[in-house]
């Protein structure tokens, strides 16, 4: 390896490394912050936090590599114009191109790493993150009982404090009301002076210690609908200077889920998965197509056809359209055929019409599940080929631009892959409702982002003075100098005549 090649990885792989790292960072906080309000609260274990952490920071990879090549290209180039080592190079006979060419092919390199982990890390690691933030959403959060607020985070029961003791954990002025009969919910309440609460995580239990209180207890029968006879029913009054309930809970215990019930959707499958799944689906929509096309041909006729049943010669007619006259048969009714006949037809219209709807309703669903699984391939393919074409963007960008640092690179960055996400999600979304063709919606990003490419290359190879302020004054001072040319002479013309 010459020595010019390893300066200029030497240069580029650094500033790699520490924007990847930033980005990830910055994306899995970004991640978190939307999982939030499902996540805290819930009493979880560190191992399951860092076990969600590292899921989500293998999900947001496919966007921060791109990211963080487009910047660490930036930054190098950037680096190498702004101390004019790149004019040295360039003034010694090396071209653009051979400079590119050692990170040309060590992007190529990231890029074929980047398609094996979305084809066969991602999927995995998507399973995983959403079964196990399935598990963590169907755990019961802690109990966190506020003061002067009745709780009703225990099934059946509510239960209001008027303040507590947080160091000893213990709560005062007590209020429990008993729902767990359906019927009557508030015939069953607790008053005491104060209590305490435990939690075994591993019974499933609650163990609920009361001072000093009073049971009020009504068993009501729905079934006495007589005032008299409601009012000799069982009343209970206990008063207790201490009592112990236990109260089984479900969900307090973190308990995973089982993979299987993610293990349909596009995103938890690699590219032969999705091939072959996107083929049984595409075998449905056309059965359903069938079934609507057999439907609406044949529903209109078969009426006829029955009534015509011994008859070959008007059967074949009715088959080719040519002999059947709809009105001719209408003539040869009563009026009060004719009324049954046209109520009869528009009941079986109605129905018709239901029933094509409702299958064209299941078409569409499932129509969506191929279309998602085409985008899902066509993602495997279009994130690596983006990583590539952010490095054609990001080196010549830096190389005219000449600054390097954390400062212009990052705004630069910034704008090109927020263009980037908004025309690649406005064509995900046309792909997925079946506006465009798949391809053509996954591809769009791509093919803008290659026309980018392409002139940014070809301008830095010449060096353009694209970003340059002197190069647009001069325009616009030969732009000003000829509109006054030519004002003078229009006012030299009219002073002639």
């Amino acid at each position: 390896m010459k020595k010019l090649h390893k300066f200029i990885l030497k240069s580029y792989a650094g500033p790699l490394a520490m924007t990847f790292f930033i980005s990830v960072f910055i994306l899995v906080m970004q991640g978190l912050w939307r999982y939030a309000d499902d996540i805290v609260g819930k009493g979880l274990e560190i191992s399951v936090m860092l076990e969600l952490l590292f899921y989500v920071s293998l999900q947001v990879v496919p966007m921060a590599l791109p990211l963080a090549i487009l910047l660490a290209s930036l930054m190098s180039f950037g680096n190498l114009g702004e101390n004019y080592e790149l004019t040295a190079m360039k003034a010694s006979g090396i071209s653009l191109f051979r400079i590119m060419k050692p990170l040309t092919v060590l992007t190529i390199f990231v890029s074929i790493t980047a398609f094996w982990f979305s084809n066969n890390v991602l999927p995995v690691a998507n399973l995983k993150f959403y079964t196990l933030l399935y598990s963590v959403r169907q755990a019961r959060p802690e109990l966190e009982i506020r003061e002067k607020i009745y709780y009703d985070g225990v099934d059946g029961f509510r239960i209001k404090v008027d303040h507590k003791n947080p160091k000893t954990g213990m709560m005062y002025d007590l209020i429990i009301h008993d729902h767990r009969d359906k019927i009557n919910r508030n015939t069953n309440v607790t008053m005491a002076d104060s209590g305490k609460m435990d939690i075994d995580d591993h019974a499933g239990v609650i163990l609920l210690t009361l001072y000093d209180g009073i049971t009020y207890d009504e068993k009501v029968a729905m079934s006495n609908s007589r005032l008299s006879e409601r009012a000799r029913q069982m009343y209970r009054h206990d008063e207790f200077s201490e009592q112990k309930v236990l109260v089984k809970v479900d969900g307090f215990d973190f308990s995973r889920a089982d993979e299987s019930i993610y293990k349909g959707n596009d995103r938890m499958k690699n590219l032969e998965q999705l091939r072959h799944d996107s083929d049984s689906l595409r075998h449905i929509t056309d059965s359903i197509t069938h079934e609507i096309a057999k439907q609406a041909s044949g529903y209109q006729m078969r009426k006829v056809r029955h009534r015509y049943k011994n008859d070959t010669v008007y059967n074949a007619s009715i088959d080719t359209a040519l002999l059947l006259n709809v009105d001719s048969i209408m003539l040869t009714l009563t009026d009060a055929q004719k009324r049954t006949t046209m109520e009869t037809a528009l009941r079986q219209a109605k129905t018709n019409k239901q029933y094509i709807d409702e299958r064209l309703m299941q078409f569409n669903n499932e129509q969506l599940k191929v279309n998602r699984h085409e985008m899902e391939k066509h993602r495997k393919f279009a994130m690596p080929v983006a990583c590539l074409l952010f490095f054609f963007i990001g080196a010549p960008l830096g190389a005219i631009v000449r600054k390097g640092g954390l400062g212009m690179p990052v705004v630069i960055s910034v704008l090109f892959f927020i263009f980037y996400y908004v025309i690649d999600t406005f064509g995900a979304k046309c792909a997925r409702e079946g506006v465009w063709p798949v391809w053509c919606g996954m591809w769009l990003s791509t093919a803008v982002l290659s026309a980018i490419g392409t002139f940014l290359t070809y301008k830095s190879a010449t060096d353009s003075a694209l970003f340059k302020s002197e190069a647009y004054q001069k325009i616009a001072d030969k732009i000003k100098r000829r509109f006054m040319k030519k004002k003078k002479s229009d006012d030299d013309n009219s002073d002639e005549q």
